[in-house]
């Protein structure tokens, strides 16, 4: 569904990811700005890849789920939109402890989307439950 709306992925690294989408007929709300679950969807990957990228090829497996999500928004979303999480760092503590203690945890990410003028037009924050998967 995100590939269809447009969101893209522009960088991952093991420090932040940085997504991208763009207002369009498919993202327009009737109020001509980005619909919200256009900007949620771009936001939450550029959280969501971080979390990846941490637990790829884990041993143990380590399971990910959203268990709550916040949204502000300050302005109409138009144009191009970026996304950027910078809680790699943070993710990485989190999973070596998850790894090391065997029991989950819970934590949040933030993503923040500006617009092509650099003006902020959303924060995004959402909660990963993580949990090591012992058979």
């Amino acid at each position: 569904m995100a590939y269809i709306a447009g969101v893209r992925v522009k960088e991952l690294s093991d420090a932040k990811a940085i997504t991208t989408v763009k207002f369009g007929w498919l993202t327009q709300n009737p109020f001509r700005s980005m619909y919200f679950a256009c900007q949620a969807m771009a936001a939450e990957m550029s959280t969501g890849l971080l979390v990846l990228n941490a637990i790829y090829d884990s041993t143990p497996a380590i399971s990910m789920l959203i268990v709550q999500n916040n949204a502000i928004y300050h302005k109409k979303a138009v144009g191009k939109i970026t996304f950027t999480c910078n809680d790699g760092n943070h993710i990485n503590e989190i999973i070596a402890k998850v790894k090391q203690g065997g029991e989950g945890a819970i934590t949040d990410l933030k993503s923040i989307g500006v617009d092509e003028q650099g003006d902020m037009v959303a924060e995004f924050s959402f909660t990963w439950s993580l949990k090591a998967k012992i058979k």
